[in-house]
């Protein structure tokens, strides 16, 4: 995929503002659980990347790129909701990647 696509790819933009959100919430979290900063940071990266090496291929390959991209998406979804579930984050932070 050429830049000129990448910048028109929304999902590829929604998805690295995202990621950029997580990036910044884990840092400024209050006592998370061993690992669940990475873990959230780590799946909310992932999503980008997976949709931008996803986009390179024209078959089989692009939908599972893309599979695991949404899978992530939910994992680092899940991982935030579980921050404020353990009052690591407020609710206000964790709408902002979500």
């Amino acid at each position: 995929m050429n830049q000129n696509h990448q910048s028109s790819f929304k999902a590829l933009i929604v998805a690295r503002k995202a990621a950029a959100a997580c990036v910044a919430i884990t840092k400024a979290m209050h006592h998370p659980p061993k690992d669940l900063a990475s873990q959230i940071t780590r799946a909310a990266i992932s999503v980008p990347l997976n949709l931008a090496e996803g986009s390179g291929f024209k078959d089989k390959r692009r939908i599972h790129h893309f599979q695991i991209a949404y899978a992530s998406a939910l994992e680092a979804k899940e991982g935030l909701v579980l921050a404020v579930e353990l009052g690591c984050i407020s609710p206000s932070k964790a709408q902002a990647a979500l």
